[in-house]
């Protein structure tokens, strides 16, 4: 499988595929593969592609997402940048439906800097372990795979990977029997 990096190709290709990838998320939702199993050939996955993918080369993510901001992030991000707190909101964040949670209040990200973050070490959780996709859980936060698809070259790549490698297999994927190499 050749990895795909170029966004604007990733963005044509996703939407090109989008049918296919919620086909492949109801697929792997009603499928008899142990979520724990997804979870592994997942970071199998992840782990390869993640290595060959430089994500401070993209920032895609910092241009088209809002993070959601925790009162802990926004603690650390505003004595990180010397500011209070009520200033650090009020010049950077808007208000979230959610109670003590706040979004960036513009797009792209007021802390990029051409692809990269100029607060990278103080950077917000959401960010912190954004694509998500090497998590636990994979089954139940398909939804934002799929969305997050057309955003990351990572997503998209592992997402294409997974295809590749469970829905060929159907519901008789043993993973002792994936080598390594066969991931990529």
């Amino acid at each position: 499988m050749d990895l795909i990096v170029d966004i604007d190709q990733i963005k044509k290709l996703s939407k090109k595929k989008e049918e296919e990838n919620w086909g492949f998320r109801s697929f792997l939702k009603s499928c008899g593969i142990p979520p724990q199993n997804i979870d592994l050939i997942t970071h199998r996955l992840y782990k390869k592609i993640a290595a060959k993918i430089d994500c401070m080369r993209c920032g895609n993510c910092c241009k088209e997402m809002k993070p959601v901001l925790t009162e802990k992030d926004i603690s650390t991000c505003a004595n990180g940048l010397n500011l209070s707190e009520t200033e650090f909101k009020k010049q950077y964040l808007a208000e979230t439906e959610e109670p003590d949670k706040y979004t960036f209040n513009k797009k792209p990200c007021p802390f990029l800097q051409g692809t990269l973050c100029s607060i990278y070490n103080i950077r917000p959780l959401e960010c912190r372990s954004f694509p998500h996709i090497q998590k636990k859980g994979l089954v139940s936060r398909l939804i934002s795979v799929v969305h997050n698809c057309s955003l990351c070259p990572i997503v998209f790549n592992v997402y294409e990977g997974l295809k590749s490698q469970i829905w060929s297999m159907g519901d008789d994927v043993d993973i002792d029997e994936l080598d390594e190499d066969d991931l990529l």
